[in-house]
C-alpha cells in the first residue's frame, strides 16, 4: 500500500510539473511578445525537462524549482533559440503550404506522386523538428552541428522516432478527445512526451535511461 501511495504521490507531482511549464509557457511567450518569446519558451521547456530528467534522486520538484529553472533558462535562449527556431519553422511553413497546394489542386497522376513525397517529406521534417530541441538541449554546440545531428538520429534511431510519432499522435486523440486537456497543459505535454522517448530510446550521451537508471540485473 505504501508503494502504491508513493508511485500515485509521484506521479501526481510529475503532473503538476507539467502543469507549472505550460503555464510558464503562455507567461514567457506573453512577455517576449510572442514573435520573440515562442522559441526561447520551447527551449526553456525541453531544458527544463532534461534538468528534471538528469535530477534521477530527487524529481519530486516544487512549482517554485519549476518556474526558476525555466526562467533562468528562457532568459539564456532568447537570441539563440530565436536564431535556432524562425529558419526550421520558415522551411516547416513552405513544405505544408505546398503540399496544401498540390492536395487542392488537381495536377493527374503527377499529382498523387508529389503528394505522396511531400508527405513523407513533411513527416520527416517534422520528427527532426521535434528531435532538434532535445538534441540541443542536452549539447552545448553550434546549430549547424545540432540539426545535423538530428537528422542522423531521426533516421538512426528508429524506435525512437517511431516512439516519438506515436507519442504525439496519442496527446492529438486525447486533445480531440478530451479538449480540457489542451487548455489545461498545452504544447507542454507533447514536449514532455518527446523529451521522454529521447531519453528512453534515443540513446543521448548524457541523457540515456540505459546508463542514469541502469536495471540492477541481479534483482
Amino acid at each position: 500500500m505504501q508503494r502504491f501511495a508513493v508511485g500515485y504521490e509521484f506521479v501526481c507531482r510529475v503532473i503538476l510539473m507539467v502543469l507549472v511549464v505550460h503555464v510558464v509557457f503562455i507567461v514567457h511567450t506573453v512577455m517576449g511578445l510572442v514573435i520573440a518569446g515562442l522559441f526561447p519558451s520551447i527551449a526553456a521547456s525541453c531544458s527544463t525537462y532534461r534538468t528534471w530528467l538528469l535530477d534521477v534522486h530527487d524529481r519530486s520538484w516544487t512549482i517554485k524549482r519549476t518556474w526558476t529553472v525555466f526562467h533562468r533558462a528562457w532568459k539564456a535562449e532568447l537570441k539563440s533559440a530565436n536564431l535556432f527556431g524562425w529558419p526550421q519553422f520558415l522551411v516547416w511553413a513552405l513544405l505544408i503550404w505546398e503540399y496544401w497546394l498540390v492536395q487542392n489542386n488537381d495536377m493527374g497522376v503527377v499529382g498523387i506522386g508529389v503528394s505522396g513525397a511531400l508527405l513523407v517529406l513533411n513527416l520527416i521534417y517534422g520528427l527532426f523538428v521535434f528531435v532538434s530541441w532535445p538534441v540541443r538541449s542536452n549539447f552545448d554546440e553550434g546549430p549547424w552541428w545540432t540539426l545535423r545531428t538530428s537528422l542522423m538520429m531521426v533516421i538512426a534511431r528508429p524506435l525512437c522516432s517511431l516512439m516519438v510519432f506515436i507519442l504525439f499522435l496519442l496527446t492529438i486523440w486525447a486533445y480531440y478527445t478530451w479538449p480540457g486537456l489542451m487548455m489545461a497543459f498545452g504544447v507542454s505535454v507533447p514536449m514532455f512526451a518527446t523529451m521522454m522517448a529521447v531519453y528512453s530510446w534515443g540513446r543521448l550521451p548524457g541523457m540515456d535511461v540505459h546508463v542514469l537508471e541502469p536495471r540492477d540485473k541481479k534483482a
